[in-house]
């Protein structure tokens, strides 16, 4: 019996095979045709809950200051509008909200600046016969009772721009003639008079009398004058001498500089009153502190005369200084720091110099060929404008007491205004007290 057992043949059993997709690694799922990652032992859904649900620290109002507290509630009414989320889910959207942040609507954009239009033509011109053309005197001014002063040869002309009157104010002896410089006093009621013969005198133009006579204190013309204020005149001379005087005490020459050795050209005073700049035909421009009597800064750097000096309305320590024809550069000194900030080649000699009172701007007047005047954008320098209409050099140019109107003078024998700025509506010149009947139309019309 044991031996039939042995002898019965074995079942025919094939060999199982792992299918080409199973994997090596022992799983406890079945097999299918997508991966799907089980989690299950790498996450605590309990502790995501919590972490979930539990606020943050930085968030807990018992440590948040009431200013970020409130600040947190205006940026979520700002943004979200009262909104506890930023993205929710409804069966219909939301009409769009209006927020305090959107770009102003055009009517809210403010129009553009108008661009301001200076006209090429002269307002109005003048006679001027026997204007005495040359570059060592100033014979025009105007005060700030809105009354131009004009020197022709002898005689002082006021011209009143309030009314258009014209009357004659003094006319010198032939000795003293002709008259070299005229400078009203910041009251615009008194003027200085410089003649060929050394003399300065002081009048008052609503008597038309004489106050006073400054003598001995220059040899040769008085070519320019500058107030510091209402009783301190200086004046410049031939011999390159500059004097202070005192116009209220008999000894009126109280200081004296000495820095030039040919003639004073420019004089000019800085608004705060302390610091004097001249310009003289040895080429140089010296800056004087009323504290001493040696030039405080001395600049060497143009190379002809210099006629033109101008204090800048809006920088104390800025200087414009202008150089004849064969120079004819503007140069910007800081006079604080004693260097040159900007020199700008106009193309012919540089006669005078103005600061508007109402733009950044700067006004040059100049000789041939165009015998022009120039309006340039500072600190750029561009040219904005360039009036035309003279024949001879523009040696004399001045600013009326609003800004508004320049007035120039040249050898041709004309006297022009021109309208560099529009006059405002708001405020009215004062009438000028010097109103009479005009008898000089043969002179200045």
């Amino acid at each position: 019996m044991d031996a039939d057992i042995y002898c019965e043949p074995l079942p025919d059993v094939r060999r199982w095979r792992r299918p080409p997709w199973a994997s090596s690694r022992p799983t406890t799922r079945g097999f299918g045709d997508r991966f799907i990652p089980n989690r299950g032992d790498r996450m605590n859904m309990n502790i995501a809950e919590a972490l979930l649900n539990i606020p943050r620290k930085d968030e807990s109002t018992e440590e948040v200051s009431p200013s970020r507290a409130a600040y947190r509630k205006l940026l979520a009414d700002t943004m979200l509008h009262g909104r506890t989320r930023v993205f929710s889910f409804s069966n219909r959207p939301r009409s769009p909200l209006k927020s305090s942040l959107e770009a102003p609507t055009p009517t809210h954009i403010q129009p553009a600046r108008n661009r301001r239009r200076i006209p090429q033509a002269p307002e109005k011109t003048l006679d001027a016969p026997d204007i005495v053309g040359d570059d060592r005197f100033n014979v025009l001014d105007w005060g700030n009772k809105n009354v131009l002063s004009i020197a022709l040869d002898d005689t002082v002309y006021l011209w009143n721009a309030t009314d258009g009157c014209t009357t004659e104010l003094v006319t010198v002896p032939e000795s003293s003639a002709p008259i070299t410089s005229v400078s009203w006093a910041p009251d615009g009621r008194h003027i200085a008079i410089g003649q060929y013969n050394s003399i300065v005198e002081l009048y008052d133009v609503t008597t038309k009398k004489l106050l006073r006579t400054l003598a001995g204190i220059h040899q040769g013309p008085v070519g320019s004058l500058a107030w510091n204020n209402n009783h301190l005149l200086t004046s410049g001379g031939l011999q390159g001498a500059i004097i202070d005087n005192d116009v209220r005490i008999q000894s009126h020459a109280v200081r004296s500089y000495r820095g030039h050795d040919d003639v004073i050209c420019g004089l000019k005073w800085s608004s705060c009153g302390k610091h004097l700049a001249s310009g003289g035909a040895n080429k140089l421009v010296n800056i004087w502190d009323v504290s001493r009597s040696s030039p405080l800064h001395r600049f060497s750097n143009h190379t002809s005369t210099v006629r033109a000096v101008a204090w800048c309305p809006f920088k104390d320590n800025l200087l414009a200084s202008g150089g004849g024809e064969t120079d004819r550069c503007i140069k910007f000194w800081n006079v604080s720091a004693g260097t040159c900030l900007k020199s700008v080649e106009t193309g012919s000699e540089v006669c005078g110099l103005l600061w508007s009172k109402h733009e950044r701007e700067l006004l040059s007047s100049h000789g041939p060929e165009k015998n022009q005047i120039a309006v340039w954008k500072y600190p750029s320098m561009t040219k904005i404008a360039e009036l035309t209409g003279h024949t001879s050099s523009v040696l004399y140019m001045t600013q009326s007491p609003d800004g508004c109107q320049v007035a120039s003078a040249s050898a041709d024998e004309t006297l022009k205004l021109w309208q560099i700025n529009e006059k405002s509506t708001e405020k009215k010149t004062p009438k000028s007290p010097h109103v009479g009947p005009t008898n000089m139309y043969s002179y200045i019309r």
